[in-house]
């Protein structure tokens, strides 16, 4: 009976499992299938990604405690100020905290369209728990590439790829 001792942890683990998986009604989104729809209201802005469609779209999730997302920033910001209306960085943050989210919006992110989904439900349809992960949308609403951790957005090897798409 060598098991009777193991018999508690694998029924720990197995629990843990089952509780940290998702069950989501929807397949976490992939290269090459259609951005998957969503609507975020924050009680400032109400944003449905399927409205940005005509140009790319870069969908960014993060968060004001994600010490990676506020290092990523800077990088955003002068994206969309390169790039002007060629591309939307899209920035949907996951704080639950209302107060750090605007004062930290309103100091760093000017000129981003940006709102929060303290609820996460548009980063689970997106199958994100990392942050930040982003996703570049071609301007047909078709997910071309992911991206997991900070990018140097403004390199110009990204510079290039948005200027061809």
């Amino acid at each position: 009976m060598k098991f009777r001792g193991r018999i508690p942890v694998i029924l720990l683990l197995t629990m843990v499992m089952l509780a940290t998986c998702s069950c989501r009604n929807s397949e976490p989104a992939k290269i090459g299938t259609t951005a998957p729809d969503f609507t975020v209201s924050d009680g400032q802005k109400t944003v449905q990604l399927s409205q940005l469609r005509g140009k790319p779209v870069l969908l960014n999730f993060w968060a004001t405690w994600c010490a990676p997302c506020v290092q990523e920033v800077p990088s955003l910001v002068q994206l969309q100020s390169q790039m002007g209306s060629k591309v939307t960085v899209f920035a949907v943050s996951m704080d639950q905290d209302e107060a750090a989210y605007r004062a930290f919006t309103l100091k760093r992110m000017a000129g981003l369209l940006t709102v929060r989904d303290p609820d996460h439900k548009s980063s689970a349809m997106y199958g994100t728990f990392a942050y930040p992960e982003s996703f570049l949308i071609d301007k047909d609403g078709k997910i071309q590439r992911k991206f997991v951790g900070p990018v140097e957005w403004t390199s110009p090897e990204m510079i290039d790829y948005f200027n061809k798409l």
